[in-house]
């Protein structure tokens, strides 16, 4: 019985220290992502979009939108996936220098990871 009510007891104290730290969501950040999707968007994407998908003002004073909030935000998996296969609104294309696979990827990263869908 004194096991039981310890386990318990542990259990709850686990839970509650979980609750305390979780508090806000931590950002997810590209530069402490090893994986190769990051790799790609490194090399395919932070050079207009900014290191860590904030967006930025080119030096022509051209505005590339964020990755992670704003008017862009609520465009789905589909529309993420054609804008970077097929470009447009100043973005060039990226079909013929990137696999479907690579292209998928750099989509999940958008959608899930820097959008936090």
């Amino acid at each position: 019985m004194v096991i039981y009510r310890f386990a318990v007891l542990n259990a709850f104290c686990s839970l509650l220290l979980m609750s305390c730290q979780s508090g806000a969501p931590r950002a997810y950040s590209v530069a402490n992502d090893p994986g190769y999707k990051t790799t790609l968007y490194r090399q395919n994407c932070a050079i207009c979009h900014g290191p860590e998908g904030e967006g930025r003002t080119l030096h022509d004073g051209t505005v590339v939108p964020s990755l992670r909030q704003g008017e862009f935000k609520a465009i789905g998996e589909v529309q993420i996936y054609n804008q970077i296969a097929e470009g447009g609104n100043g973005m060039l294309p990226f079909k013929r220098q990137l696999s479907d696979r690579e292209i998928r990827q750099l989509v999940e990263l958008v959608h899930r990871d820097l959008r936090g869908n």
